[in-house]
């Protein structure tokens, strides 16, 4: 479908061409006119399918209408009338930047809050009035509670990434926002994953609300190959030097488990002559910016990263993803993998696992749907003494978990002591009184 076909203001319709736009994403094609019909929304779809236009574009379009019906003096000022709502301070610049680009031909403003920085630059902005506000929970409620902005008059409400707040534990930071805002706003979530949570978040905040899935949840896209090396944990580094380097790769997003890990990684790869920057919560958020800046760029050829990036990334035409440690959230591998192949072009995902990864392997494949092949590169087969055959078979032959395991370890510890506490039948109370004598 074509952005021309569905209605868009003249100013918009502008800005959406001079972005590039052609046609509108199936997420998008669905959306929008539900939006606009101001329908709460609870929409699921793959990373990178073009969320944050199927819900700015029809709200952009509905502040537009609204504007010109005012009076002139009315139009000049800037009252808050819709927040977005990200769980990392880069999704929020990245949709911020998205809206600005959108908005560049109208007089509508947009700023963005998050937390990280200082709040001075923050307040003048809010000060100045946005009829747009893109915020990290946290930091918007730092700036409600200091009264540098009203939030009775809004009239959108957008949850972006609603699975990755929740997961972040940012539910009672958007209850008690809900509490400061008038009875009812139109709300729209939109999620990659529609997890237990998020469900339940929808039946309490939305009203009658439609539900949109364009993909199968928690599916991968079909441009994306994705890849499993299996390796010993401790000759990860070496092989993932050794995939770099021999296929030439120049720009690759390697996925650590924690900062630590992702800063020894770092340093690694820099001894072996591939220059990596750093991305994870320790950074300050200049730090960050200048490393995703030097990535973009390409003056480093790899970003280090922690999930804190797994959704906040938006480099376009990214080639390659790489799991150096597989995620302890299967959905986050479905987030992870999404920062390459997104509009439709192609991607490669590989993911190093060794045995103490099977674990979590398995619940990706559960998760998607899908059996990896694991692949064993020349030089690089695992060793009777690494001791990891014994480990893939322990993993293998144990479906139970350690807690179901400890249960029954304590229900056999429990029938035990019953039985000792039983009282004897008289015929083995008659023996046991011989044994004695």
């Amino acid at each position: 479908m074509s952005v021309d076909s569905i209605g868009l203001s003249s100013e918009l319709l502008k800005a959406v061409k001079a972005c590039g736009y052609k046609n509108l994403t199936p997420i998008q094609q669905k959306a929008i006119p539900m939006v606009r019909k101001g329908y709460d929304l609870l929409a699921s779809a793959q990373t990178g399918t073009g969320k944050t236009a199927a819900y700015s574009l029809p709200i952009i379009d509905l502040l537009i209408e609204a504007n010109k019906s005012l009076n002139e003096s009315a139009q000049q000022e800037h009252t808050l009338k819709a927040i977005i709502l990200a769980p990392t301070r880069e999704l929020a610049q990245q949709v911020k930047e998205n809206i600005e680009s959108y908005i560049q031909y109208t007089d509508l403003t947009v700023g963005v809050v998050y937390g990280g920085v200082g709040m001075g630059s923050q307040t003048k902005v809010l000060q100045q009035g946005v009829d747009v506000l893109v915020a990290t929970p946290g930091r918007l409620l730092e700036h409600l509670t200091l009264r540098h902005l009203q939030v009775r008059q809004v009239k959108y409400l957008v949850l972006d990434e609603a699975d990755r707040m929740l997961d972040m534990g940012f539910l009672s930071d958007i209850e008690r926002l809900l509490t400061n805002m008038k009875q009812h706003v139109q709300t729209l979530m939109f999620s990659a994953t529609f997890s237990h949570q998020v469900k339940a978040l929808a039946n309490q905040i939305l009203h009658t609300p439609k539900t949109i899935e364009v993909a199968k949840q928690n599916s991968t896209s079909g441009k994306i190959k994705q890849s499993v090396y299996q390796v010993s944990e401790d000759r990860k580094r070496e092989l993932l030097s050794e995939i770099i380097g021999v296929n030439n790769w120049q720009q690759v997003l390697v996925f650590a488990g924690t900062k630590e890990s992702a800063n020894l990684l770092a340093k690694e790869l820099k001894l072996d002559g591939i220059k990596a920057a750093l991305c994870h919560g320790d950074k300050t958020q200049g730090a960050r910016n200048k490393a995703l800046t030097d990535f973009s760029e390409r003056k480093v050829r790899v970003l280090v990263a922690t999930d804190v990036a797994a959704r906040g990334l938006d480099i376009q035409d990214l080639p390659y993803v790489v799991n150096f440690h597989l995620p302890f959230l299967a959905e986050d591998y479905v987030h992870r993998i999404g920062r390459t192949g997104r509009a439709g072009k192609t991607g490669t995902a590989i993911s190093l696992v060794s045995p103490k990864d099977e674990k979590f392997l398995h619940n990706i494949e559960k998760l998607i749907s899908r059996k990896f092949e694991r692949i064993v590169l020349p030089g690089y087969e695992l060793t009777e003494k690494d001791s990891d055959h014994n480990k893939v078979k322990a993993i293998e032959k144990s479906a139970k978990n350690r807690y179901e395991a400890t249960k029954l370890k304590n229900r056999a510890i429990k029938n035990k002591e019953k039985s000792k506490a039983k009282p004897l039948s008289s015929k083995k109370y008659n023996k046991s009184i011989k044994k004695k004598r």
